[in-house]
């Protein structure tokens, strides 16, 4: 078996499909790995894959011309999602199901219904971990609060279990397309910038002054207090029901929420509310 190792991210999983398939060791003798590597299999060879968006851009170019834009956006979020948030650890290599799934599509009549086949364990492993990546970003989607910093630029950050960005790129540049915004994933320290009246891109935000994140504009200060007032007048206190609200807004996304963090604006600091 030869065992194609590549980064775990949509250009690095698209790359080593690109890789794979033009090996030539066939389909059946090759397999497709974005896990670190623990243990090596005796008669396995292990080919590294170094990530190449020339390669990705063909990859997605002919997924979309043969799968259609859905499936595209299916695969897409499978390859964005974190396999520790995603299933039983010891499922299906994330990789591995996406190369074998795009492999069974394009050889089927009709590769727009392949995510049909939920019988065969590659279609059901990117099902399962599209749908889990999507349900994260459709709840950012709502629970995304950017804030406007002296300035100028709308800054947001999020703490989200699958890499999303790229997932939510898409959704706030066509909302937000003639405004600078920047979203922040905390975790992974990676951020997307967003030029006004241009598209997004990531870039790396290990180096990212999070401080100067937290200097507000004087209408971005007044307009907060404004909401939070709101948040807090609107409560019926004899009906409250804390697991409902924990259903339908986790307590995970609440720490970057305009609505349940105090700002001081004398020392530009922000922290939870108790609740």
């Amino acid at each position: 078996m030869y065992v194609f190792l590549c980064e775990d991210s949509i250009d690095g999983i698209f790359t080593g499909i690109y890789d794979a398939w033009a090996s030539g060791y066939g389909h059946a003798n090759v397999a497709l790995s974005a896990r670190p590597l623990e243990n090596y299999a005796l008669f396995d060879e292990y080919i590294p894959v170094a990530t190449s968006a020339e390669k990705s851009a063909k990859v997605a170019r002919t997924l979309q011309a043969r799968l259609g834009a859905e499936i595209y956006q299916e695969l897409c979020q499978a390859a964005s999602a974190s396999e520790r948030h995603a299933g039983k650890r010891d499922a299906m290599d994330k990789a591995d199901a996406l190369y074998k799934t795009v492999v069974l599509a394009l050889s089927l009549k009709n590769g727009r219904n392949v995510l049909h086949y939920l019988g065969e364990p590659c279609v059901s492993r990117v099902f399962q971990l599209s749908r889990s990546a999507w349900n994260e970003t459709h709840h950012l989607m709502g629970f995304l609060r950017f804030r406007e910093l002296k300035s100028g630029l709308l800054f947001a950050q999020i703490r989200p279990r699958h890499h999303v960005l790229p997932l939510l790129g898409a959704h706030f540049s066509d909302r937000l397309p003639q405004e600078n915004f920047l979203i922040c994933d905390a975790g992974r320290r990676q951020a997307l910038l967003h030029p006004a009246g241009q598209g997004f891109f990531l870039t790396d935000a290990k180096d990212l002054d999070l401080e100067a994140a937290d200097r507000l504009s004087q209408q971005e200060e007044a307009y907060q207090s404004l909401w939070r007032g709101f948040v807090q007048d609107i409560v019926i206190k004899e009906r409250l029901n804390t697991k409902l609200q924990d259903q339908n807004l986790p307590q995970r996304f609440r720490p970057d929420m305009t609505e349940f963090c105090s700002y001081d604006a004398s020392t530009h600091q922000k922290f939870p509310d108790p609740q």
